[in-house]
């Protein structure tokens, strides 16, 4: 066999190439999931266009409502059976019962919306989706 003959075209880009966990980790982060350096977000909400560290196209995503079902599904799991345990084991006034678990409810939500909605982002890049790696 010749050197021609035994010489393989190069492999298509896979998603190997790109480990959805650690792009999970790294979008969860609040960071690029290329370089894990680069903020993923210009605002709170706000996805970047282009990484400021590696300069990958980030305007590809999709997220719409997924983070905020998301949050609202993990909040809700979370809260719910707290909320049933406090009032069982201590029988506080409505009134306290209400500022806590409201207060908790909103901290917890502000504290997820941008990390799920990150984890999307990441996930989307990961598998390549919606015009992520066109460019590869």
């Amino acid at each position: 066999m010749t050197q021609a003959q035994t010489a393989r075209p190069p492999l298509p880009a896979t998603e190997d190439d790109r480990p959805m966990k650690q792009a999970i980790w790294r979008g969860f982060r609040r960071r690029c999931p290329n370089c894990g350096k680069g903020h993923l977000f210009t605002g709170y909400l706000k996805v970047a266009d282009v990484c400021p560290a590696c300069h990958e196209d980030l305007h590809h995503h999709r997220a719409d409502d997924g983070p905020a079902y998301l949050t609202i599904l993990i909040v809700g799991h979370l809260m719910a059976p707290l909320l049933l345990l406090v009032y069982q084991a201590y029988r506080p006034a409505p009134i306290v019962t209400i500022a806590i678990f409201v207060t908790g409810t909103v901290a917890l939500s502000l504290l997820l919306l941008p990390r799920l909605k990150g984890v999307i982002v990441a996930i989307q890049w990961s598998r390549r989706m919606h015009g992520f790696g066109k460019g590869d």
